[in-house]
């Protein structure tokens, strides 16, 4: 795991939200579902959403969103990238789905975030709800999936 001097040198736009031994992720988009998805035979077919308004996100009980992070992110090839709920959230009954970030990805990040407790729970725009750790990665390539983003 790398650790904060390592985190400012591969990621300089993230310096300010750089800790010990992560870099910090902020919540800005957050999303309920509106209609079914699927996977069949590796064809994605993904369910559609509908945007909460933003600044105030008022989580429901037992109910699952997707969230968006502030920002995009390079994960530099030779690395990899997990990601971490804050314990704030989970102190609240509040859980994040995350996936490995791969060597190579660029993107918008995209949890799954459940409020798993019987009351709502009241979220603002741009708090920290995730951390990513970095791990270098050997003999790896680079991530060509679908979800790549073009880098401006």
């Amino acid at each position: 795991m790398l650790g904060e001097k390592e985190l400012i040198k591969l990621f300089p736009e993230f310096k300010e939200l750089v800790e010990p031994s992560g870099i910090d992720l902020r919540v800005d988009e957050v999303f309920r579902q509106k209609g079914p998805g699927s996977l069949v035979d590796n064809q994605k077919n993904l369910p559609e959403l509908q945007k909460l308004e933003p600044p105030l996100y008022t989580l429901k009980p037992k109910t699952a969103y997707s969230v968006t992070i502030d920002r995009k992110i390079k994960i530099p090839k030779g690395y990899s990238m997990l990601y971490l709920p804050r314990s704030t959230l989970l102190r609240s009954f509040i859980s994040i789905h995350t996936a490995v970030g791969d060597p190579g990805f660029y993107g918008t990040l995209q949890f799954l975030m459940v409020n798993q407790g019987d009351f709502p729970f009241t979220l603002k725009q741009g708090e920290r709800i995730a951390q990513g750790v970095v791990f270098p990665v050997e003999g790896s390539g680079e991530y060509k999936g679908s979800y790549q983003e073009n880098e401006d």
